[in-house]
């Protein structure tokens, strides 16, 4: 049962070949029994699931269908699921239980997804490699001394280990796409907008955006059409028809533009990953689509506009954790200065430190212009550079990452090092774009991944090639040894 994909447990409970309970059962034995090794969830909502189950179960025998009626689902743990532990990985949240539910999980709930429990994360989103929360750094299923990704790394490696078929995930830089491409997964950042933020502990409020991640873009299919909709509750939710992903999964590929960016294959790639990227191309061109090399001039400038902008809206998102009115309060402030103090230097650590410190310097007096606005017209530029890609192209193909997954604790002395690690998916969050990354083969027994990005709302697009792609390779069909 572990081993079903989304649509294979949706037919398999249209056909009652297994209730919900039954499956969600399993699943919570598994997770119990494997997670230890990889340390991928926060919280387990055993009680929770097992009633949602059984509600699935009863509404299924009332005459009731639906895709993500009785699926089994773990939500990132910075989406507020009420009454249960929501931490954003960090020890500042450690005791906060949300009042209320996340759109995200209010919709995915509404459809009969049964919630298993809350996945680990980098502290605040914080983080390329999930080693920087405060409930330990979570192992990659494909080799337990490497990183999974980060910051949606609890939610990649339970997926990837089939402790469960989908999850929940944040983007702010790449953490669905970078994860994805380091467990050989299919993840989906959607267009900005198309998912509600409202409920969403938030990192970067112009840069977030939540998504889908899954083993196949069949199921991202299904767990976004879950996901998408207007919200207004969340001013930048945007009002656009959610189209049917799942119905335009069998389009042909016959003609597709497909630019390659020149700019993507610098001294910076592993020239592993490289071959695979080309031996992706290859695939695709024999599927009919057609490839032209572009260029994406102001990419160069991207790595240092994000950490500009990402962290100064951090800096301004977090001042709400102040030890006052919830979350990890010091013991026996002095007075009010103290009390702030000391309730974020115990609560936050180290890289959410960094990043504060970074931000609130870029925002300061005298260093607005220089730094923070220098960094948003950058972040213009980089937007135009797609729109004129996107008058010649259909979709933009490159590698995900410049290297596969590195050692636990490789890049801890150097954060920089970790940064440029995101250099190929920051800008479709500069942007706003959908971007997805999909398997596309290995490198010394690691998965690689390759990147997509289309047009706004255009997540059908992407979808429909990685559909197109998988259904002619098998590489998403990998299992790590002992999972």
């Amino acid at each position: 049962m572990h081993q079903m994909t989304l649509a294979e447990i949706a037919r398999g409970l249209a056909d009652k070949k297994f209730s919900s309970e039954e499956l969600t059962k399993v699943l919570l034995a598994r997770i119990t029994q494997l997670d230890p090794q990889l340390n991928s969830f926060i919280s387990l909502t055993e009680a929770l699931a097992l009633e949602q189950a059984k509600a699935a179960d009863a509404r299924r025998a009332n005459g009731e269908s639906g895709a993500l009626l009785g699926a089994p689902i773990a939500h990132k743990d910075l989406f507020c699921t009420q009454g249960i532990r929501t931490s954003c990985g960090s020890k500042m949240l450690d005791n906060f239980k949300a009042p209320y539910d996340a759109t995200v999980v209010a919709k995915l709930a509404a459809a009969g997804a049964v919630t298993l429990g809350k996945t680990n994360m980098d502290e605040f989103a914080m983080g390329s490699a999930n080693e920087s929360s405060w409930y330990g750094a979570v192992k990659n299923p494909w080799n337990l001394e490497h990183v999974p990704g980060g910051s949606s790394g609890g939610s990649a490696a339970a997926v990837a280990a089939r402790l469960l078929p989908a999850a929940t995930a944040t983007d702010t830089g790449g953490s669905i796409r970078q994860p994805a491409a380091f467990t050989n997964l299919t993840g989906l950042k959607p267009t900005y907008g198309r998912v509600s933020r409202w409920g969403m502990i938030a990192y970067a409020s112009s840069l977030d955006q939540g998504g889908p991640l899954a083993r196949t873009a069949e199921d991202c299919a299904i767990l976004l059409q879950g996901m998408a909709g207007f919200d207004q509750n969340d001013s930048t939710s945007i009002d656009e028809p959610v189209p049917d992903y799942s119905a335009s999964l069998g389009d042909s590929l016959q003609g597709l533009r497909i630019g390659v960016p020149k700019e993507y294959f610098s001294a910076g790639l592993d020239p592993r990953i490289a071959e695979l990227i080309q031996n992706s191309i290859k695939d695709l061109q024999k599927l009919g689509a057609v490839i032209k090399e572009i260029s994406l001039p102001n990419m160069q400038h991207a790595i240092p506009a994000y950490y500009v902008i990402a962290p100064a809206e951090a800096s301004s998102n977090l001042s709400r954790f102040d030890g006052v009115r919830f979350g990890h309060r010091c013991e026996q402030p002095k007075d009010l200065i103290d009390l702030y103090k000391r309730s974020r230097g115990e609560g936050f650590g180290p890289e959410v430190q960094r990043r504060i410190m970074v931000g609130a310097y870029a925002l300061s007096a005298g260093y607005y212009d220089a730094y923070y606005l220098k960094a948003q017209k950058i972040r213009r530029l980089v937007k135009n550079d797609f729109m004129a890609a996107f008058n010649e192209v259909d979709i933009i193909l490159g590698p995900t990452t410049p290297n596969p997954a590195w050692k636990l604790g490789a890049k801890n002395s150097d954060p920089v090092a970790a940064y440029l690690e995101d250099v190929y998916t920051i800008t479709a969050n500069l942007a706003g774009l959908p971007g997805l990354s999909m398997p596309a083969g290995f490198v010394d027994g690691l998965p690689v991944g390759v990147q997509l990005l289309a047009p706004y709302f255009q997540e059908g697009r992407l979808l429909n090639v990685a559909h197109r792609y998988q259904l002619n390779t098998d590489w998403h069909t990998r299992t790590p040894t002992g999972f």
